[in-house]
């Protein structure tokens, strides 16, 4: 029974680091890229796009697909980079509670 509220403890612990990591999320910033950083898009670690950035050179009317592309691509790099920056605090969140392979928190 002892183990039983050990285990409880170490939840109650995880979950309110799992919160106040979320908070954190909202407030880191990444930087996604593509045209050798003529397109650049600023996402929190949550995903929330905060910035679009586009090099003046991008700004013909010819050019127009390809500027709507270089988003798409920089968005994706962006995005990428948070769920990477997410894995990341999830490991160190995690690292003393032994969770089953494919488990994924939070539930």
């Amino acid at each position: 029974m002892r183990d039983m509220f050990g285990l409880m403890k170490q939840a109650q612990e995880m979950q309110a680091k799992m919160q106040e990591m979320q908070a954190e999320l909202e407030h880191i910033e990444v930087e996604g890229q593509a045209g050798g950083g003529m397109v650049r898009v600023t996402l929190t670690a949550k995903g929330q796009m905060k910035g679009l950035a586009i090099d003046d050179q991008l700004l013909k009317a010819d050019e127009k697909v390809i500027l709507e592309d270089l988003i798409v691509v920089a968005h994706e790099d962006a995005r990428k980079k948070s769920e990477r920056l997410l894995e990341e605090k999830m490991k160190s969140l995690t690292g003393g509670l032994a969770l089953p392979p494919g488990m994924k928190l939070p539930f």
